[in-house]
């Protein structure tokens, strides 16, 4: 019996950085706002979205859907495109910490909330304006946790030159 399709990995595919630089940066002012305005359920909604865009690709980070229309109108050419696994790292990265700060909303914890959100805000406020991606830079550390998140993904394959060997003990 094949899974329903919801279920089953999108395969990866390489996009534009520069989508992902504008949909960081759309993220930062929304979770910005969201600290101004005291909403920390607007927070919880944008580590919504960086879970599902990081299980299902990032064609569904909605704050850069708007990237296919940018690059039309104002007719820039082709880039260098990359795999898309380092940038669905860190936002599975983003949305964990975004959860952790929904349930410190939750348990009342304000303060630790708003720390949790703005680390994610200031990450991506940093990736939208230097195109520096520190999520994206981990996933590419000799660790198990990039390993983990691929297969969970339900891709053996890694990226070219990408080989994670399991940790060895020194004795």
């Amino acid at each position: 019996m094949t899974p329903p399709s919801f279920l089953t990995p999108a395969p990866a595919r390489f996009i534009d950085p520069r989508g992902m630089r504008l949909g960081a940066g759309v993220s930062a002012v929304i979770l910005l706002a969201a600290f101004l305005l005291n909403l920390p359920v607007v927070a919880a909604l944008v580590g919504l979205n960086l879970v599902v865009s990081a299980a299902r690709g990032t064609r569904h980070f909605l704050p850069g859907r708007a990237w296919p229309l940018v690059k039309r109108t104002l007719r820039l050419g082709p880039t260098e495109l990359e795999h898309e696994y380092p940038p669905r790292f860190a936002q599975a990265m983003g949305g964990v910490f975004l959860a952790a700060a929904t349930a410190a909303f939750v348990l009342g914890a304000t303060f630790t909330g708003w720390l949790l959100t703005a680390a994610v805000g200031v990450l991506q406020l940093l990736l939208a304006t230097t195109g520096i991606c520190i999520g994206c830079r981990l996933y590419f550390l000799r660790w198990f946790v990039p390993a983990l998140f691929a297969r969970a993904l339900g891709r053996a394959e890694h990226l070219p030159g990408f080989d994670v060997q399991p940790i060895q003990r020194l004795n």
